[in-house]
């Protein structure tokens, strides 16, 4: 059972949801509600980048979700945060559907 302090009770025990089931909540919840459809996102990213990179094509969104990933990983190097970790999760999956598309 899913408590509200993102928590959950199993056979008396509190568990913290997983880095994968957090993420999944993050790219299918409030951000979808926020930004759009993250692929679709993504898209408009890549769109964006190139004009400001002058190239000649945008950059795929699954190349956008893997340099978001970079990003993430700079960060986390720097220093710990789990929300570094939920973040690079949700940005594999939109690759991963984004890959998918082809």
């Amino acid at each position: 059972m899913l408590r509200s302090t993102g928590t959950w009770r199993r056979e008396g025990r509190m568990r913290k949801k997983s880095v994968l089931e957090e993420a999944a909540e993050v790219v299918n919840g409030k951000r979808k509600e926020d930004y759009g459809e993250p692929v679709e996102c993504l898209t408009r990213i890549g769109e964006m980048w190139g004009l400001v990179m002058g190239l000649e094509e945008p950059i795929q969104a699954e190349v956008v979700a893997m340099m978001m990933v970079g990003l993430k990983l700079v960060r986390e190097a720097n220093r710990h945060g789990r929300d570094n970790l939920v973040d690079m999760a949700g940005y594999v999956e939109i690759a991963d559907v984004a890959w998918g598309r082809e």
